[in-house]
């Protein structure tokens, strides 16, 4: 069975000026405001589809590069992840162009060779790494603590 998730969002007013608002299916955050000024300029306490993003993502390759080092037999203690989703103007169009992901990991009995290479692997079985990748940059870098 497939899961699916829900968010919705309603906008008022035009693109420049206008305002959005988002909610999440499960209820779990509360609503939030999203704005092109969010997206482009300061986001003054407001949020942005590219934040959310790399909040997705973030917490999508944590879970794929926990579940790799798990079945190659070393179990992460604790992974920190972080992603940067860059949203830049392309010929012309606004286009989110590159995500850099960053994971610092406390893995032991591994050392950094291995930990790189289970993050590569890791990367390539993130459900939102195979969503945005050919369409997105993506970078990895990849630490142990």
């Amino acid at each position: 069975m497939a899961a699916q998730r829900r968010a919705d969002v309603v906008w008022e007013g035009d693109l420049l000026s206008g305002r959005g608002a988002v909610k999440v299916g499960t209820g779990v955050f509360p609503e939030f405001p999203v704005t092109w000024g969010a997206r482009t300029e300061e986001p003054g306490g407001k949020t942005s589809p590219e934040e959310l993003l790399a909040a997705a993502h973030a917490s999508c390759y944590a879970m794929a590069l926990s579940s790799t080092l798990t079945k190659r037999g070393t179990p992460p203690q604790r992974l920190n992840v972080s992603a940067v989703c860059t949203f830049d103007k392309v010929e012309g169009a606004m286009k989110v162009t590159r995500m850099e992901l960053t994971v610092k990991g406390k893995v032991p009995d591994l050392n950094q060779a291995q930990f790189e290479d289970a993050a590569k692997a890791g990367e390539k079985g993130c459900p939102i790494s195979n969503a945005i990748r050919n369409n997105v940059e993506i970078e990895l870098t990849a630490n142990l603590e």
